[in-house]
């Protein structure tokens, strides 16, 4: 007998449930069929991918040695389908599926508004990639484009099968409350703030640490940075209990107002990233196109935004 793709699916669903009996329900088959395909790879491997007693399956140094390259294989093959599938149904007039990671920038949402409007007909989801970890999703074909945000001007994952293009640099704002004395002022230093609770939305780049960075320049420590979604950092700020860091470029919510800081001394910067492999396969002009139109929505949709960005042309 020789392996074949479906084995070695076998091989890791024990391994990740370290049970045969478990593993049978993740495949859908029995475990007798599961336990008699499992013996019939020991053999044609000449030894025992797993050791099986009543505590469950753990894998042998030849079982590691076999996961190791299953883990390699498995996600090589779903990619290369994958690949295939959208080479035919772009040659067929059928522009398919598009999976969009997001993570760090709030240009996701308006960058799929502008893919669906690009894409007529195409199947464009948004996926939420394990840790973060949109370069490795990209290079393994979890998803087929990206955008991220990163602090300043820290560069996006490096990963020699991706290419990152920049769509935008922007200002960090600050929300406030209406009823905050600076929430009418057209700038608001750090230093008028050092006094204040603050709030950010989760990141994966190293705001945090820049933020303090940039109090400690402005000649105050601040308290420590709170972390919270968006909608329990509004409730927050418009009690008036905490500031917030928020990228520019939406509607501020009933009872906020965002406020740009004086020097913008926190930014972000959106880039958008694919696979160097995939050209022959994405109209990687058009998803660029459709990226930065998506920041000139976000500039549309915040007059406020529009009027900083005309006091500093160099930034944005």
């Amino acid at each position: 007998m020789e392996l074949d793709l479906r084995h070695l699916r076998m091989v890791v669903a024990v391994a990740e449930s370290g049970s045969v009996t478990k593993a049978a329900a993740v495949l859908g088959i029995a475990q007798p069929a599961l336990t008699a395909q499992l013996n019939r790879i020991d053999r044609a491997l000449g030894g025992s991918v797993f050791v099986r007693d009543r505590n469950g399956a753990r894998s042998t140094e030849l079982g590691d040695l076999v996961l190791r390259h299953a883990r390699v294989l498995l996600p090589a093959m779903a990619t290369l389908t994958d690949d295939v599938q959208r080479l035919v149904n772009s040659q067929d007039g059928d522009p398919g599926a598009l999976r969009v990671g997001v993570a760090g920038s709030g240009l996701g949402g308006l960058f799929v508004n502008r893919l669906h409007s690009a894409l007529p007909g195409a199947d464009v989801t948004t996926v939420l990639p394990r840790g973060d970890d949109l370069g490795g999703a990209l290079a393994c074909g979890t998803i087929e484009v990206a955008v991220t945000g990163m602090c300043s001007d820290a560069p996006p994952p490096a990963s020699e099968s991706v290419t990152w293009t920049r769509v935008s640099t922007d200002p960090l704002f600050v929300l406030l409350h209406e009823g905050h004395e600076y929430a009418d002022k057209p700038e608001v230093t750090l230093a008028e703030l050092a006094e204040e609770q603050w709030l950010s939305v989760p990141d994966h780049s190293c705001l945090a640490s820049c933020f303090v960075s940039a109090c400690v320049r402005a000649g105050f420590a601040p308290s420590a940075v709170g972390e919270a979604d968006w909608t329990t950092a509004v409730d927050q700020v418009r009690t008036g209990r905490a500031v917030a860091l928020v990228e520019p470029g939406q509607p501020d919510p009933p009872g906020v107002r965002a406020v740009p800081l004086t020097g913008a001394p926190l930014r972000r910067t959106h880039y958008l990233g694919w696979r160097r492999d995939a050209r022959g396969l994405l109209d990687t002009e058009l998803i660029e196109d459709a990226a930065f139109r998506a920041h000139r929505d976000a500039v549309a949709r915040s007059p406020q935004y529009g009027l900083w960005l005309e006091r500093h042309p160099n930034i944005g």
